[in-house]
C-alpha cells in the first residue's frame, strides 16, 4: 500500500472525504493550514486521507477518512500507522486523536491501533452548525485519545 504525503491543493474530492469524517468545513479549513496531509490512492481515485497537525509540539491526527466502499480493508489502520511513524520520525513522543462520544467504531479502531483514552472535552460539538447523531447517540463531547510513540 503506497501512502504518500500530499502537498497540493485540496481538491473537491478530497474535501468530500474530509467532510465525511468532520462535517464542519470551517473547522477543516482552519486545521489544514500547516498540516501534513497523507493520501492513499487506488489508481486515480483518492481512497483515504489523513491530516496530521502540530500545535505547540503536540502531534494530532485531526482527520482521517476512507471511502465507504473501501472501508473494512485495513486502510484506516495503515493510515494511522503511517501517521504515527511520521510523528515519531519528527521527534514526537506521542500522538493524539479526538473523536465524538458517539463514534463507536472510531473509538474501537483507535484503541486497536494503540491509542488510550486521555481526556474528554465536554460540549465540544455544541459549536457545530448542525447537530450530529451517530449510532442513535447525540455527538456532544470530544473523546481525546493518545498513543505513546
Amino acid at each position: 500500500m503506497n501512502i504518500e504525503v500530499y502537498d497540493k491543493e485540496i481538491t473537491p474530492e478530497l474535501m468530500g472525504l474530509l467532510l465525511s469524517a468532520d462535517p464542519d468545513e470551517k473547522a477543516i479549513l482552519s486545521y489544514l493550514s500547516g498540516s501534513v496531509v497523507l493520501v492513499y490512492r487506488d489508481n486515480d481515485i483518492f481512497v483515504s486521507i489523513a491530516v496530521i497537525n502540530v500545535v505547540a509540539g503536540v502531534f494530532e491526527l485531526k482527520n482521517i477518512a476512507v471511502l465507504k466502499k473501501y472501508q473494512g480493508k485495513g486502510i484506516a489502520k495503515s493510515m494511522i500507522n503511517k501517521s504515527k511513524q511520521l510523528a515519531k520520525e519528527s521527534g514526537a513522543k506521542a500522538i493524539e486523536v479526538g473523536t465524538g462520544n458517539s463514534s463507536l467504531s472510531q473509538l474501537a479502531l483507535y484503541q486497536k491501533c494503540g491509542f488510550r483514552m486521555h481526556s474528554i472535552e465536554s460540549n465540544f460539538f455544541d459549536s457545530y452548525p448542525e447537530p450530529i447523531i451517530e449510532n442513535g447517540i447525540p455527538c456532544i463531547d470530544m473523546v481525546r485519545l493518545r498513543a505513546e510513540l
